[in-house]
């Protein structure tokens, strides 16, 4: 029996299947995974657990050479660091049958730019970005836009 969402859930808005890495992915392989696929969050999981949320934010590290040889001018992607030694260390999470204004609430009071989407074995099932966010607000508008103009 397939499980029934709710239109304004957050199971109804998240990306499933999100990009997950190791935690012992070099932070030079995961900014180019990130750069390649165009992803800026990567959720960080070992035997199905999440243990952290690394984005693009994390790895920019000024690089303090004077050389301009490239990315490393700009970020520091030292082949010594690990994705474990930048992560955010145990996120804050939702789960699928949660109300997207509790997604929101993250998003607005935390100032986050994903949130990932666990199940009830805390198990990564997907994750929920801003974008995401916003696109059910599009399609919000877009049915009562109207009736919210009027007031």
């Amino acid at each position: 029996m397939q499980e029934r969402k709710d239109k304004w859930s957050v199971g109804e808005w998240m990306t499933s299947n999100p990009e997950m890495v190791p935690p012992t992915m070099p932070v030079r392989d995961a900014f180019f995974q990130m750069r390649i696929e165009g992803y800026r969050h990567l959720l960080v999981v070992e035997d199905k657990q999440l243990l952290g949320i690394v984005t693009d934010r994390d790895l920019r590290r000024p690089d303090v050479t004077k050389d301009s040889d490239g990315w490393d001018d700009f970020y520091r992607l030292d082949e010594n660091y690990q994705v474990s030694d930048i992560m955010t260390i145990d996120p804050k999470t939702l789960t699928s049958h949660d109300k997207l204004e509790k997604a929101l609430d993250l998003f607005v009071g935390e100032k986050f730019g994903a949130i990932p989407i666990v199940n009830k074995n805390k198990e990564v099932i997907g994750i929920l970005t801003r974008s995401d966010a916003l696109s059910a607000f599009q399609s919000a508008l877009k049915f009562s836009g109207d009736a919210l103009r009027q007031h």
